[in-house]
């Protein structure tokens, strides 16, 4: 995974620098883009030496029905034309992270053992950005192996309150 990243770093950046008039016009036809790119029989397609680039590109566009910018167009033909398609993930990925960081925020994912309601989120929220210091886009997940309490993930740190993790932790404590 760390060499897909590697390769994605530099396509990100040149990307991000290139949309700078327009982030979050770029970053919605990027996620639409690479959620087809991710697709296996895609790649298996785009890995066909008998399918032309353009083949590719086509079937890409049309899949995705959106109407692609000249910029968006160019990008993608270059990642088809050097075969870097399965990277578009992680490319969007990391400018994505590279909008976020631009506008101090950061994208967490809260694992909850119960359905959160609306107002049990906004006090997460709230809770969250002051602990983490900066604005949070949430994403719930219903997880329940948790059992109870919340497990949230930003980035790459780690914030387990959960009753499994609570417990884990006792028996590691009563077994050492």
């Amino acid at each position: 995974m760390a060499e897909l990243a590697t390769i994605a770093r530099p396509y990100a950046e040149a990307l991000f620098k290139a949309a700078a008039n327009d982030l979050n016009g770029a970053q919605a036809w990027l996620e639409k883009v690479a959620a087809v790119a991710a697709d296996p029989q895609l790649l298996a397609f785009s890995a066909n030496p008998k399918v032309t680039d353009a083949q590719v590109y086509d079937l890409i566009a049309g899949v995705a029905q959106v109407d692609l910018p000249q910029l968006a167009a160019n990008f993608l033909r270059t990642l088809i034309e050097n075969g870097r398609l399965n990277a578009l993930p992680e490319i969007a990925s990391q400018f994505r992270n590279l909008k976020n960081s631009v506008g101090g925020l950061a994208d967490a994912v809260v694992h909850s053992a119960f359905p959160l309601a609306a107002a049990e989120l906004a006090d997460i929220a709230a809770t969250l950005e002051k602990r983490f210091g900066r604005k949070l886009n949430l994403q719930t997940q219903h997880d329940p192996e948790l059992i109870g309490g919340v497990r949230v993930v930003v980035g790459d740190e780690v914030l387990d309150t959960s009753v499994k993790a609570r417990l884990e932790q006792m028996k590691v404590a009563l077994t050492a």
